[in-house]
């Protein structure tokens, strides 16, 4: 962990060898998650990137008081992909798909446990209760708003922010 620690601290000053391990160390996690959520290989090959730089010239913000750092890029990560599926240019690109797209959103079990390899936090996803993993594959992974969570799951939108909050905790629980 303090190897991590300071490779961190040398990524904060800038060093290109630390951007170079930790990209190394997180490219494909970062990639899977954003993937997952644009489900276009191209958009995630340049939004990995675009989160990378983004990181090297916001790692001043990084504070390992408030979390990991991979926790942070993660965050950065998803936010952008999010971001990029509500953007205009996004949603005209893909207003004529093919009907694979819509089987990768409807597909929940196997896209889950894809996107949670990819993370490596399939062993604790898999041990959540059925109506935890239905919200966490939503918002987390499918890029969906709470509002939309709560449509989709057909919930009061309260029931998915409790909902959410308790699954992250027991998450949490198990991981440390």
């Amino acid at each position: 962990m303090a190897d991590l620690d300071t490779l961190v601290s040398q990524f904060q000053n800038k060093n290109e060898v630390a951007f170079q391990k930790l990209y190394g160390m997180y490219s494909d996690s970062i990639h899977g998650v954003v993937y997952n959520i644009v489900k276009d290989t191209a958009i995630a090959d340049e939004l990995m990137q675009d989160v990378f730089i983004k990181a090297w010239h916001n790692a001043h913000t990084y504070s390992s008081k408030k979390g990991r750092f991979f926790t942070w890029i993660l965050n950065i990560a998803r936010n952008a992909a999010i971001d990029k599926t509500r953007s205009k240019a996004f949603k005209q690109k893909k207003q004529n798909l093919n009907s694979d797209f819509f089987v990768d959103i409807i597909t929940s079990n196997d896209n889950l446990d894809n996107s949670t390899d990819a993370i490596g936090i399939k062993k604790f996803v898999k041990n959540l209760g059925k109506k935890c993993k239905e919200v966490i594959e939503l918002l987390y992974f499918k890029g969906f708003t709470q509002k939309e969570t709560s449509e989709e799951l057909d919930m009061p939108i309260g029931t998915v922010k409790t909902r959410n909050r308790n699954c992250i905790k027991e998450l949490r629980d198990m991981v440390l």
